[in-house]
């Protein structure tokens, strides 16, 4: 590879006052050309001098959510390689320049810091299991792409960031990025990366039963939007099979007897049958549009150019 690409170390922040100075020190070290941006999300603590202190770019995201600061970042910051992580000093500084050589070597469009944890007190157990199991989820539904899923540290492209299309409001934007990378099927990596404990001071804002409920929200509303006909096919057939158990005994006594005296059945069982078949219609024609949508952003993604 060739040239310097401009790196861009992009930095959410929400009360960090506890490790803002030491990431913003550690990414100057590690990457000693990159721009270092912290964006506070409403701290109260300080965060924000403390970052300006320690020489980082500051600005800020009035709307609360790590998603928001994400869509902020990537519509306000220029550069040929993003480097994104949480500002609570739990990945390794060290990692970046391996992930951006990484990224440049594909070159890939993504790649994504999976956590090596160096101690039992770094990942809450609750945590651990639910990367796991959104993460087999996603896996699942769209396809392989990382063990990951939920890791903060990640590197992306230009032409990854610029086609974008963020939706999501808060930590569910994890979800969002591994998604998009697999819908418009760019390439991705992953290698590992040490996972360390907050330092002391720093606390989790990840909250294990309401951000959990809101990514598997945003995992269904992802299968909806990308897969509609998958989607609505099974809506179709759990509606068909209603409408058979509610229909069969009426169409037995019907032959048997000649008579419909469950009327009120008959016609709940022919509406849910219809609705059934509405249903799958449905999928049909937003899988259409959902295909269109896809390509669209494919063509997004093919203006721009590789990371050099």
């Amino acid at each position: 590879m060739t040239g310097h690409p401009r790196i861009a170390v992009l930095v959410p922040c929400y009360n960090e006052a506890a490790a803002i100075a030491t990431v913003v020190a550690d990414f100057r070290a590690a990457l000693p050309g990159a721009s270092i941006h912290v964006y506070d999300n409403n701290s109260t603590d300080g965060t924000a001098a403390i970052a300006e202190a320690a020489g980082a770019i500051v600005r800020r995201e009035a709307r609360q959510g790590k998603g928001n600061v994400v869509r902020r970042m990537f519509a306000d910051i220029d550069a040929d390689i993003y480097v994104l992580v949480d500002g609570d000093d739990t990945y390794s500084a060290a990692s970046a320049p391996v992930l951006v050589a990484e990224l440049r070597s594909g070159p890939f469009d993504m790649v994504n810091g999976a956590r090596a944890a160096d101690s039992a007190q770094a990942w809450r157990p609750g945590h651990a299991f639910g990367n796991r199991l959104m993460t087999a989820l996603v896996r699942f539904i769209f396809g392989a792409g990382t063990r990951d899923m939920l890791s903060g540290y990640k590197v992306f492209s230009r032409r990854f960031v610029k086609s974008f299309p963020a939706s999501s409001a808060g930590f569910e934007i994890e979800t969002e990025l591994v998604v998009h990378a697999l819908e418009t099927r760019m390439p991705l990596s992953e290698r590992d990366t040490p996972y360390r404990e907050r330092p002391e001071g720093s606390v989790s804002k990840l909250h294990t039963f309401r951000d959990g409920w809101r990514i598997l929200r945003l995992i269904g509303m992802l299968v909806k939007n990308e897969r509609p006909l998958a989607f609505f096919s099974a809506v179709a057939l759990v509606l068909a099979v209603l409408s058979v158990g509610l229909g069969t005994p009426v169409v037995l006594e019907y032959l048997r007897t000649g008579l419909v005296p469950r009327l009120p059945t008959a016609v709940l069982a022919l509406g849910v049958m219809l609705s059934a078949l509405l249903a799958f219609a449905c999928g049909v024609i937003l899988d259409a549009v959902s295909q269109a949508r896809r390509e669209h952003r494919r063509l997004r993604y093919l203006e721009l150019p590789p990371p050099p």
